[in-house]
């Protein structure tokens, strides 16, 4: 990362409030120009509910800063409910939130250094809002860049996968039952500190339990989804997401179905902003940045619209890590997306687990037995990646032993796909609700097995995620499991293996009881996007420079960091458990004396083939520490289920130096709904 200090404008920076018509203040930072008073610029927003003031600070100064050197004003604001700002957080998305959104760009517009035309930029909630207000059209937003979001709330996010109920969903709920329950810095907001601390704590609620009432497609997901009506953003955007990111399928979408100018991007990143991309290599996203904006914002002719319409990253054959620092390839580029270059290539299912091309051979019918054993996923790593603690899938082989597997042979030549890996499935359920997980994984010469991508399909949203059915005990069905997006290149000597499972745990919460899936060869395939080779269009793709930033922002580490994945197989009682342990430390922004801690534990447990013993628990502790001003909060949630119903036993404890001055408890019962 090279650090720019030579700004073509010096920076001002400044904290801030606006007050919404309802009265409720928000509070904004600020980086901008300093002569913007007389020479005004555009702004780029980013509105999040993560604390501009702390947990945040170290990455936007690093941005908001840089653009404002470049002649923007980069302002950071913290939703209502969060921060410094005024009110209660009650859920992610709502129609409070687009809105209060709307009269920030409104503000904006009306403040005397700034031009009145607007950005929004954001990864993850960020991205998700600035997708949504898009859609919401206010006059001062002239385009944005959206960063590992999604265009579907109920398709492609922590939620759900293939109407499956993701883990994530209570991971991401125990982040935010954490965030909630921080209190706002009296530095800023004085004595009203405590009380506004004390609204958030009574206030904003368990959000696992408002999640978990809505188990299929209804109207708490298709708001704030804008694939419902692509029509309604009438602004340019820019998608950009990484293959070990959850989210990296709703790029390809935005570009097939926008009608704006549009770009998408996918580098091998896990959740993270690409110019501080893991896996490596990261990119100078903050320069790619200022050509988009400078385009959109400032009339300029940069170039960024010549360019293909979307760049991935191709990426090369690896052996399996849990983290990997740099993932090999190069980039690609297609000028539209679909890609009329692009080909789907068919294979049959055979009864000898092969993978033949189907216009080799006409492949006998045949049915295959699965009933997965609940330790398949244990080695999946998470469904969204941050690269730390070390989350990605480990070697295939042991999750491979519990699944039904099909393999090509090795390879004579190279095979790059680029695209939607598909899987067409002809099977029987013996139970009325079932789940069936697929994998594509790349076999090397020496047997590692590598996964490429995958895909889940709760079996009961086969035709509906909006009205799933039950299955009919042996009645077969043909259904449609998509995986992830991907970029990938098979060399030769390696194999191409489709692995299906009926159980994908932790990754996805188990059907109620074990099912046996039978499938029939004859009617299934697997579908690859192959992507033919074009190295005279790939090597003139204008490379992307290296990494820039801001001066970081100044901190002092008083306790080193402590990441762990574990898996635990305790045979004397038959118990797995899945550990994940992610401490932040101890540190100190030295700017405004704050010392800050967090550590983050998660377990995710079953008991031998018992489905009644499957649970996730999590616990969050943070410290914020001033002098004698001292604030410490802890928040617990144990998910766990039966054939019928999740419970959910949730705690929430706040200190005030040694006394405990906050405390809730929750227990709840949601019943399944053919989940």
């Amino acid at each position: 990362m090279r650090i720019e200090t030579d700004f073509p404008r010096e920076v001002f920076e400044e904290e801030t409030w606006m007050t919404l018509p309802d009265g409720c203040r928000l509070a904004l930072r600020i980086w901008r120009p300093k002569d913007s008073d007389q020479y005004p610029v555009p702004a780029i927003m980013e509105y999040l509910p993560y604390r501009k003031r702390d947990l945040t600070a170290e990455r936007d100064v690093g941005m908001h800063a840089y653009w404002a050197g470049h002649g923007y004003a980069g302002v950071r604001v913290d939703m209502r409910g969060s921060g410094e700002s005024d009110g209660v957080l009650l859920d992610e998305y709502l129609q409070q939130e687009l809105d209060d959104g709307v009269e920030v760009l409104r503000w904006l517009e009306q403040q005397p250094w700034c031009t009145g035309d607007c950005a929004m930029i954001g990864i993850s909630w960020g991205g998700f809002n600035g997708l949504q207000i898009a859609a919401l059209q206010p006059p001062q937003l002239k385009c944005i860049i959206t960063i590992c979001s999604t265009d579907d709330r109920f398709a492609d996010d922590v939620h759900h996968m293939g109407g499956c109920l993701l883990a994530d969903n209570l991971s991401w709920a125990s982040t935010m039952f954490d965030q909630n329950a921080c209190p706002p810095d009296p530095a800023l907001v004085g004595e009203r500190w405590r009380e506004m601390w004390m609204e958030r704590l009574s206030g904003s609620g368990l959000w696992l339990k408002t999640w978990l009432s809505h188990q299929r497609r209804d109207d708490y997901w298709k708001h704030g989804s804008v694939c419902e009506d692509f029509s309604a953003i009438k602004c340019p955007v820019y998608a950009i997401s990484g293959w070990a990111d959850g989210y990296v399928n709703a790029v390809f979408r935005l570009l097939d179905g926008l009608e704006v100018p549009r770009k998408g991007l996918v580098g091998p990143w896990a959740h993270k902003y690409p110019h501080l991309g893991e896996p490596a290599p990261a990119i100078g996203f903050l320069q790619d940045s200022l050509r988009w904006f400078d385009h959109w914002l400032k009339g300029r002719e940069t170039g960024i619209m010549d360019e293909p319409m979307l760049r991935v990253w191709m990426q090369d054959s690896v052996a399996p890590s849990t983290r990997y620092e740099y993932r090999p390839g190069r980039w690609v580029g297609e000028e539209t997306w679909p890609s009329p270059k692009i080909e789907t290539q068919g294979y049959l299912l055979t009864p000898g687990h092969g993978l033949v091309g189907d216009d080799e051979a006409e492949a006998p019918d045949a049915t295959m037995e699965i009933r997965s054993p609940l330790f398949v996923g244990l080695y999946a790593g998470k469904w969204c990646s941050y690269n730390a603690p070390p989350d990605l899938p480990h070697d295939q082989r042991e999750e491979d032993g519990g699944a039904l597997i099909f393999q090509t042979g090795r390879l004579g030549e190279a095979v790059e796909i680029c695209g939607q890996p598909e899987v067409e499935l002809e099977l029987e359920s013996d139970q009325k609700v079932a789940m069936v997980a697929v994998r594509l994984i790349d076999i090397a010469p020496d047997y590692k097995a590598t996964r490429i991508s995958y895909g889940l399909l709760n079996l009961t949203h086969r035709d509906s995620n909006e009205e799933p059915e039950e299955l009919v005990p042996g009645k077969r069905y043909r259904v449609r499991v998509p995986m992830k997006h991907i970029a990938q290149h098979f060399p030769a000597g390696h194999a191409i293996r489709l692995s299906i499972s009926t159980c994908y745990w932790p990754v996805a919460w188990p059907s109620p009881k074990p099912a046996t899936l039978t499938i029939h060869t004859l009617g299934s395939r697997f579908y690859l996007p192959i992507r033919p080779s074009r190295p005279e269009e790939d090597t003139a793709l204008r490379p992307f420079e290296e990494p820039e930033a801001a001066p970081p922002l100044e901190k002092t580490l008083i306790e080193p960091t402590r990441e762990e994945w574990t898996v635990i197989r305790d045979l004397a009682n038959n118990k797995s458990t899945l550990q994940v342990v992610n401490d932040v430390g101890r540190y100190r922004i030295d700017s405004i004396d704050l010392e800050i801690a967090a550590r983050t534990t998660e377990r995710y447990f079953y008991s031998d083939e018992d489905y009644d013993s499957i649970g996730g628990w999590t616990e969050w502790e943070r410290h914020f520490r001033r002098g004698d001003w001292h604030v410490r909060t802890v928040t617990r949630t144990l998910m766990t289920s039966n054939e019928t119903a999740f419970r959910l036993q949730a705690t929430l404890d706040a200190y005030e130096g040694d006394s405990r001055v906050y405390s809730q408890s929750w227990d709840e019962e949601i019943p399944r709904d053919l989940v």
